[in-house]
């Protein structure tokens, strides 16, 4: 093939002159260029040579290939090629075993430690297994004594097993422990750190702290060869200085790590941190800026702490202590300091200066001689005391002839500083022109002039400002020292301007003019190379090939690509485009059909062409003929969030046979091959929203298109891309503009450069120029605003920010969203004045009637009208009309509301160009409402005037449920009279009403249905008359009744056991009880009626309900519930067991107690206490008695028995009526007489006195005896009914302690035992008149506790 003719460029062409020059020089070198042709000749023989001997090569390494492949198919079992071998090393030290095996198929190889097989889970970080192109090796990491044994490696395939042995021994030093186990072994050489190699990795960033907190810097590491105990040198530097490990910085180095911890931050750690290591080769270093900001003030613009406290001119009795000032930003100028000491092992700070002190020097006078003290500074302005500064280093008060000095005297016996006449200029001048450039994407390169008039200058801050924003910022918090700084921590794409102060010790200079404004962008550089050369398509002549673009664009936008070519057997590039590519696709032409070609990219932008890719892999020219499509391209992402992300491709260049119908995705972890397909079905859009990613994982992907024919080629894999959204990442905001009305969305950017565009998208296709939307942007935020919105813009909106790392977000606009800004847009478009409250009215007091609305805003020139009845009102007499615009109300009083004010109310309001109105209907029954209040006001105004009821009755239940009735009154005086009145009938109660006190009550003790009544309260006196009216029935009565229950059931006890002749009872005390409160007995979770079987009752202080005659059918668990209305309050006791045994053997002995006392013998009446008689008189002593059965009746005088003769004749007539007949009595008849009436369940004695007396003689005055119906102690009576008396309440006398079974009093003395024989012997005195026969009492202890 004939080579084309060579045309030479127009850059290259050349004039007549140099034409005739060019040709004298070419005729004078004539002989040379044949000598060159020559020798080129030469060299293109050897080349070709050299080619053809590649060629054979390639053809040589290809069979070579085949032959291989048929080799692996004939099978082999496993065979070690190098064999293990044995390693003797020292303890700590790793050790490397590994082998080479073959076989076909590839066998499986595994290890084993004295036949036991290695596991590297069971002893993380101890075993590492390792299989790379057929070698095989087991790592062990610091090994140890136990470690010795013999090792083994076991290949297999199906054909046969292979085995490699070999014995690893771990000695150790002689004295470490255990005694050596080998002989003689080498010695290892010791290393020193300085002959390590070291690369550093990972490196600390530029780092932002806050006083008080903890920040850690860390650069990881490679060390060859890595040695457990011997790490490398390292030494970490402050500004320049090495630092020492202490309590305020710990250092480590190990574990592929070096680390400077600060632990607790002070404004002194502010500064350069450069971390050197010593290696092999020198040293490597990382050096990085460390900003300490202020910690809150303790009082709101107090200054922040001053720093670098130190001591000088240390003497026997005074310091001069220096600092360095704070930076003060917007905080008040500082007015001075306070010094503060601390004596050495103590914790008590005393101030030093009783003044502020305006210079950053004190001389601190009054120590103690060899005493060690420590300072600190505080600043002081308007607003407050700053924070204290981290205290200076110990100084121990002594003469050192070699401490530093400054100038100090003596005046008057205390110190104070020399002020030379340099230091009497005060604070420096400001400085000079402040010039800021680009630096990096967050960072600005700022520099300035040093002042003309330093004065002892400590350095400089620097204080920064968003452009467009008032507030300043410290960019440093330590003077720095040097006229240039780079500050940290910008925002990227946003605008700054930046100013400087000097400082001294005297404090801050002026500030210096402000610099230029700089957007944060990178500094220009030309692009790295683009990557990721791929081909498109071939059609035999032409391949369309495509890139990636490059990682960095180097600080301005790429608009340029240059593309070189190749023969895969030549060395010598050829360029493609002259005209740059601004895509990154492109169709090289004129190519070999057959030939391998390889190609290189170059990217450019203003600041250059920057450096070529590395050559893509030969690439085949020859026609593709499949059916099936080529590989998609340019695979990019957005929306990269922490758990999804969106992938975008374009459409493959090479269709196939038929259209590309859809795609695949396909997505891997970053490490792995094994691909997972995303969509079960082909998508036909070119994206896909990728969710349930991992937050921080990496993942890689590949896109297959599809059509009719079949899946095509998979594009080349992604980049792996991390699922992590950007720092300060925020999403499309649609909203409506509150001036225009506009529909829009809008994103604002985390991160922006001076190239940056917003390229906005509906279902990822570009919008660009659309009239249906316009796009806006300023600054970070762009805007996307339609223009007439409706369903057809309905859909997913994206945008991405170029020229960043990614900064992008998505919105799907719905049929409800857009419908919702509509209405706003239209309320925006067609304003209306917005009402919190429509139009109502309220009756105030007097009567008067206000009707008024409120919205909510009102501009001072809003208009409005008050239209009633269609007639519009103006304020005049009898209406008010008034608005107030800082509350948005607007009001009309009328002042006699009466039936001529019926009808329809409007407000119209103008404001602006908001309109609105809102109506009032009131006729009707509404109207009579607003009437009838406005009357009842109008009389209530009227009833103030005199004295009245400021509160009406009304009730309250005290603690001791008593109801009391009680009202308040107002405007009274000593003269008016309060009354009572219970249904018209007055009520004086005991403690007279004091109206004066402004408050009455009655109380109603013991409620109950008798308290039923309207009851009245009236107040009057000459100025008028009032009176409330409280009607207790109903619901009042209700609600009464359950304030009760609700005291009552708080207060209720546990359920108490108490025996009775009739049966069981159980009682509950409570505050209060009455039959009205809404209570119910259980039994089992049943409920209780009252009946003769269960009887239910109560007192004043008790419920109580009886089990008449018990039996095993009562038993169980039982409950009373007193409720409230809201509250249920329950108490329980479970009668069952041993305590229904005991209670039911009580009830029996209480029983049979009742049916004695019934039945005994007893003098039913007709005997007299005391006889007096005249002698020859005749006395009859005559009773009826009773008993069941009949009992047996003995007469007694003077304590012995009385038997019947003529004198006396004793008779008992039908078992009822015994007598006793004295004929004739003398004196000697005179005496005690008693009747004892007795049967088998007792008796009593009844005595009487009898006195003779002779004729003439004076009647003798009356001896009584005893009682006639005294009551035995021993005996209980049974009460005659169910309703046991008063049982006391918990506040009142106890009831029945715990050791009684019986609520029978046992406190009671026992009665005088009866005698053996119904007739007492003489010795035996007569029992005491009417004393029953004695019944021994018995205590049974009751089963149920007594009430708490």
């Amino acid at each position: 093939m004939a080579e084309p003719a060579y045309t030479i460029p127009p850059s290259r062409q050349r004039a007549a002159t140099e034409t005739e020059e060019y040709q004298r020089v070419t005729t004078n070198v004539g002989k040379g260029l044949a000598v060159i042709q020559e020798e080129l000749h030469r060299m293109r023989m050897a080349t070709k040579a050299q080619v053809e001997s590649i060629a054979i090569q390639k053809e040589v390494k290809n069979m070579m290939k085949k032959r291989g492949d048929l080799l692996e198919e004939i099978p082999k079992m496993p065979d070690f090629l190098v064999a293990l071998r044995p390693h003797t090393v020292w303890e700590k030290t790793p050790v490397k075993l590994f082998c080479t095996v073959e076989g076909n198929p590839r066998p499986i190889v595994k290890w084993y430690k004295g036949g036991v097989p290695v596991d590297p889970l069971s002893a993380p970080g101890k075993y590492k297994i390792e299989s790379k192109y057929g070698v095989h090796s087991l790592i062990i990491s610091r090994c140890v004594v136990s470690d010795t044994a013999e090792y083994s490696a076991v290949a297999t395939n199906q054909h046969g097993t292979a085995t490699s042995k070999a014995m690893v021994i771990v000695k150790r030093p002689a004295g470490a422990g255990e005694s050596c186990q080998l002989g003689l072994v080498p010695h290892l050489t010791e290393i020193h750190p300085s002959k390590l190699e070291v690369s550093l990795l990972d490196r600390f960033p530029v780092s932002f702290g806050v006083e008080g907190s903890s920040i850690k810097l860390v650069c990881t590491m490679v060390v060859v060869p890595d040695l457990p105990n011997v790490p490398p040198l390292t030494q970490w530097y402050r500004d320049d200085k090495l630092l020492k490990p202490s309590k305020l910085v710990e250092m480590s180095v190990g574990g592929g790590a070096a680390s400077l911890t600060l632990p607790q931050l002070a404004k002194d750690d502010e500064g350069l941190y450069t971390l050197r290591i010593f290696t092999k080769d020198g040293t490597a270093e990382h050096s990085a800026y460390l900003f300490v900001s202020d910690a809150p003030a303790s009082v709101k613009g107090a200054p922040g702490a001053p720093m670098s406290v130190k001591a000088y001119d240390v003497n026997s009795d005074y310091v001069l202590v220096a600092w360095k000032p704070p930076n003060t930003v917007n905080e008040a100028p500082i007015t001075g300091y306070f010094v503060d000491r601390c004596e050495a092992g103590t914790d008590t700070w005393v101030q030093c200066n009783t003044a502020p002190v305006k210079i950053c020097k004190y001389p601190v006078d009054g120590l103690g001689v060899g005493h060690s003290y420590y300072f600190r500074v505080r600043a002081v302005n308007s607003a407050g005391i700053s924070r204290p500064s981290r205290k200076s280093d110990k100084v121990t008060a002594l003469d050192a002839a070699e401490n530093e000095r400054l100038q100090v005297i003596k005046i008057e016996g205390k110190y104070d500083i020399v002020i030379k006449d340099d230091d009497l200029e005060g604070v420096p001048s400001a400085p000079g022109l402040v010039v800021a450039t680009r630096n990096t994407k967050s960072s600005v390169f700022v520099q300035w002039e040093a002042p003309k008039h330093l004065k002892n200058l400590m350095g400089y801050y620097i204080d920064g400002r968003v452009v467009g924003d008032k507030e300043w910022f410290p960019c440093n918090h330590k003077p720095f020292r040097h006229n240039r700084f780079v500050v940290h921590g910008l925002i990227p794409g946003e605008s700054y301007v930046f100013r400087v102060q000097a400082v001294n010790i005297f404090g801050l200079s002026e500030e210096s003019q402000e610099s230029s404004p700089i957007a944060v962008e990178p500094a220009l550089a030309t692009p790295s190379a683009p990557y990721g050369i791929t081909m498109l398509s071939c059609d035999g002549s032409s391949m369309t090939v495509a890139w990636k673009s490059p990682k960095h664009c180097g600080g301005s936008k790429v608009n340029a690509y240059y593309i070189d070519k190749r023969d895969a057997d030549t060395l010598v590039w050829k360029e493609v485009n002259l005209a740059a590519v601004t895509e990154r696709i492109c169709t090289v032409d004129n190519l070999t059909e057959g030939s391998f070609y390889e190609f290189r990219i170059q990217a450019g932008n203003l600041a250059g062409v920057g450096v070529p890719s590395a050559p893509s892999a030969p690439m085949k020219c020859e026609p593709w003929t499949m059916e099936q499509p080529g590989p998609a391209y340019d695979l990019g992402f957005s929306e990269v969030r922490g758990d999804s992300l969106v992938i975008l491709w374009k459409a493959p260049v090479y269709t196939g046979a038929s259209a590309v119908s859809g795609y695949f995705v396909d997505m891997a972890k970053k490490g792995s091959s094994e691909f997972v397909t995303l969509n079960e079905e082909p998508v036909s859009h070119r994206y896909l929203q990728v969710t349930g990613l991992e937050e921080g994982h990496s993942y890689i992907f590949r896109v297959r298109a599809v059509n009719s024919n079949g899946v095509g080629k998979p594009s080349e894999v992604t980049e792996p891309v991390c699922a992590k959204a950007l720092p300060g990442t925020t999403e499309i905001v649609a909203g409506v503009d509150e001036e225009t009305g506009d529909v829009f969305l809008s994103f604002e950017a985390c991160e922006i450069c001076e190239t940056s565009k917003f390229v906005w998208s509906k279902n990822y296709k570009p919008i660009g120029d659309c009239p249906r939307a316009t796009v806006t942007a300023k600054g970070r935020t762009s805007r996307l605003t339609f223009s007439n919105p409706d369903k057809e813009d309905l859909g997913r909106y994206s945008v991405v920010v170029t020229d960043t790392e990614g900064v992008s977000s998505s919105h799907t606009l719905t049929e409800d969203a857009l419908n919702t800004m509509l209405e706003l847009s239209y309320a925006i478009r067609h304003p209306v004045v917005p009402l919190k409250h429509s139009l109502n009215y309220e009756i105030l007091e007097k009567g008067h009637v206000r009707f008024w609305l409120q919205a909510v805003k009102l501009s001072p020139s809003v208009s409005y009208r008050f239209i009633v009845n269609d007639k519009e009102v103006t304020s005049g007499e009898g209406q008010k009309i008034s608005h107030d615009v800082a509350s948005g109300v607007i009001q009309m009083t009328v002042d006699h509301f009466t039936r001529a004010n019926e009808g329809t109310y409007t407000v119209q309001i103008n404001d602006g160009k908001a309109k609105t109105q809102s109506s009032l209907v009131l006729v009707g029954d509404a109207f009579k409402a607003a009437l009838k209040e406005a009357e009842f006001q109008r009389k209530e105004h009227i009833r103030k005037q005199g004295p009245h009821f400021s509160e009406h009755l009304h009730f309250t239940v005290s603690e001791d449920c008593t109801v009391m009735l009680t009202c308040k009154v107002a405007n009274v005086k000593k003269d008016t009279t309060f009354h009572w009145y219970k249904e018209d009938d007055e009520i004086v109660p005991e403690t007279p009403p004091n109206v004066m006190s402004g408050a009455c009550a009655l109380p109603l003790p013991l409620f109950s249905r008798k308290d039923h009544g309207v009851y009245k309260a009236v107040l009057s006196d000459d100025k008028g008359k009032d009176t409330s009216v409280f009607d207790i029935s109903g619901q009042v009565f209700d609600d009464i009744i359950n304030a009760l229950a609700r005291n009552a059931g708080a207060s209720a006890s546990e359920l108490v056991l108490q025996c009775t002749p009739e049966g069981i009872r159980l009682q509950c005390y409570m505050n209060y009880y009455t039959e009205e409160m809404k209570t119910v007995w259980k039994h089992k979770e049943s409920k209780i009626s009252s009946s003769e079987k269960m009887r239910i009752g109560g007192t004043a202080e008790m419920a109580w309900m009886q089990i008449c005659d018990p039996s095993d059918k009562e038993k169980g668990h039982y409950a009373i519930e007193i409720s409230d209305g809201v509250t249920t309050h329950t108490r329980t006791f479970d009668l069952s067991g041993q305590a229904y045994t005991d209670a039911y053997e009580e009830y029996l002995r209480l029983k049979a107690a009742a049916f004695a006392e019934k039945n005994r013998g007893r003098v039913v009446g007709g005997l007299p206490d005391v006889v007096t008689i005249m002698e020859e008189k005749s006395l009859s002593l005559t009773c009826t008695v009773w008993g069941e059965p009949t009992p047996e009746v003995t007469w007694f005088k003077n304590e012995q028995e009385v038997a019947s003769n003529e004198h006396t004749r004793v008779t008992f007539d039908g078992g009822k009526f015994a007598s006793m007949v004295i004929n004739k009595v003398t004196p000697d008849d005179s005496g005690k007489y008693s009747i004892n009436v007795r049967n088998k369940y007792g008796g009593e004695f009844v005595e009487i006195t009898v006195s003779v007396y002779r004729h003439g003689e004076p009647i003798p005055e009356p001896k009584l005896g005893q009682p006639k119906t005294a009551t035995p102690a021993a005996q209980p009576v049974p009460p005659k009914s169910p309703a046991p008396s008063k049982t006391p309440t918990p506040s009142k006398p106890q009831t029945p302690a715990q050791s009684m079974k019986s609520p029978t009093p046992a406190s009671t003395p026992a009665s005088t035992p009866a005698p053996k024989s119904p007739t007492p012997t003489p010795k035996s005195p007569t029992p005491p008149r009417s004393v029953k026969s004695p019944t021994p009492p018995r205590f049974m202890k009751s089963p149920t506790p007594p009430r708490k």
